[in-house]
C-alpha cells in the first residue's frame, strides 16, 4: 500500500503559468482591464482530452467553454510501453484546439495535467517536450496521489451530507483512483481531501483492461476474468478500508465515463444529457440490470446505444468490470453518479488558493 496520509492535494504552485515563451503574452496583456477572471483545467488521460474554462461565481464557478475529444493517447499500452505516433498526432491536434480556446477566453491561470498514459509510457517525457515546443503548452505529469485527490475534490460535493463514510472512485482509461472519505463534511466549501482516510491508484483502466482481455466480443467468462484481475489489485485497499461500509448512510460515489454511461442507459436517454445524469442516484439492482443488459449485447448493439457510441463500444464492458469489482469489495445499495471530476477539482483548488469566493462576498 502506498502512503495514504490525508495531506492537501499537492501542486498548488503549478497553476500560475500554462503557456511558455512569447505565447504567454497573448493572454496576459489585457488581464488588468478584465472585470472577470477566467481559469482553465485540462485533463489529458489515456482515452480522452478534456478542457474546462470557467469564471468564479458566488457559489463555485460558471463554465464558459468546454472541450472533450477521444484521442486514445494510451492506445497499445495494455500490451506495450510506448505512445504510438498516431496517438500522439491525434492528441497534438486536440491540444491545439484547447490552446486556441484558452487564448480566445483570455485565461489568466490554468493547470494542464497528464495522467497514466504519460506516467507509464517510456516516451511520455519526450511527448511532453514536443507539446511544449510545438504548442507552447506546459503539461504536467501528475502522480497517482495527486490524481486521486483532484478527483475527490471535483466530485465530493455530491456525497450525501448525512453519510459518515463514502467510497469515491474514478475509473479512467489507464488507471482507477479510489479513496475513502471518513466523516461528514463540516461545511460546503471545506477541503474534502482532509477527510481522506485511505486511497489507492490501481494500474488498470478501461483501455488497458480491454486491450488485455478483449473489448469487442466479451463473454460472461471473459468479463469475470476482468473482474477478478481488478479485484486482486483492489485487495490491499479493500482491507484497509474494510470498515467504511459499516458506517451510517454509507454509499459509493463514482465519476467516470463508465458510471455516467450506466446512468444514461438506466434513464433510457435518446441522447446523453449531463444535466440529467450528474448527481443521479442508482440502486444496486438497477446497476446490475444495466450491466446484465450490456454483457448480453453485441458490439454493434453497444455502438448504436446513444450513451455509448462506436468510439467507446469496445471499452464500456471493461469499465463495468472495474465497477463490479468495486461493488463486490464495498457492497452498497446506493451509488451516486458524478459527471465531474479531475478538471473540476483543479478549478476548485485554484480558485480556493486565490480566495476568489471570499473576495466575491465582499463586493
Amino acid at each position: 500500500m502506498r502512503d495514504r496520509r490525508a495531506d492537501p492535494s499537492p501542486g498548488a504552485e503549478n497553476g500560475s503559468s500554462w503557456l511558455s515563451g512569447n505565447a504567454d503574452a497573448l493572454v496576459r496583456k489585457d488581464v488588468r482591464r478584465r472585470a472577470t477572471r477566467s481559469y482553465a483545467a485540462l485533463d489529458l488521460g489515456t482515452n480522452n482530452c478534456r478542457l474546462l474554462i470557467a469564471e468564479p461565481a458566488h457559489y463555485g464557478f460558471r463554465v464558459t467553454d468546454a472541450f472533450s475529444r477521444i484521442v486514445r493517447l494510451g492506445e497499445g499500452l495494455g500490451l506495450g510501453n510506448s505512445l504510438s505516433d498516431d496517438a500522439i498526432e491525434r492528441t497534438i491536434d486536440a491540444l491545439r484546439v484547447c490552446r486556441d480556446k484558452m487564448i480566445a477566453k483570455e485565461v489568466i491561470r490554468a493547470r494542464l495535467v497528464a495522467t497514466e498514459a504519460c506516467r507509464f509510457a517510456q516516451n511520455g517525457p519526450s511527448f511532453i517536450e514536443r507539446v511544449r515546443n510545438d504548442l507552447d503548452l506546459d503539461l504536467e505529469i501528475v502522480d497517482r496521489k495527486t490524481e486521486a485527490y483532484l478527483a475527490v475534490t471535483g466530485c465530493a460535493a455530491l456525497a450525501d451530507p448525512k453519510a459518515q463514510s463514502v467510497i469515491v472512485f474514478d475509473i479512467g482509461g489507464g488507471s482507477t483512483e479510489i479513496a475513502w472519505l471518513d466523516g461528514q463534511a463540516p461545511h460546503a466549501f471545506a477541503d474534502p481531501c482532509k477527510r481522506i482516510r485511505a486511497w489507492d491508484s490501481l494500474p488498470v483502466g478501461v483501455v488497458t483492461l480491454a486491450e488485455r482481455h478483449g473489448g469487442v466480443n466479451v463473454t460472461p467468462e471473459s468479463f469475470e476474468g476482468m473482474v477478478e484481475e481488478v479485484s486482486e489489485l483492489l485487495m490491499d485497499f479493500a482491507l484497509v478500508a474494510a470498515e467504511a461500509g459499516r458506517a451510517r448512510d454509507f454509499h459509493l460515489l463514482g465519476t467516470s465515463g463508465t458510471v455516467t454511461t450506466v446512468g444514461g442507459i438506466h434513464l433510457g436517454l435518446a441522447r446523453y444529457d449531463r444535466r440529467k445524469v450528474d448527481g443521479m442516484w442508482m440502486r444496486n439492482g438497477e446497476i446490475s440490470t444495466v450491466m446484465h443488459r450490456l454483457l448480453h449485447s453485441n458490439f454493434q448493439q453497444r455502438a448504436e446505444n446513444p450513451c455509448i457510441g462506436k468510439e467507446r463500444a469496445d471499452l464500456v464492458l471493461a469499465g463495468c468490470a472495474i465497477l463490479e469489482a468495486i461493488r463486490r469489495a464495498f457492497p452498497s445499495d446506493r451509488l451516486r453518479i458524478a459527471d465531474r471530476g479531475l478538471r473540476e477539482g483543479i478549478l476548485m483548488n485554484m480558485m480556493r488558493e486565490d480566495s476568489v469566493w471570499r473576495e466575491g462576498s465582499q463586493r
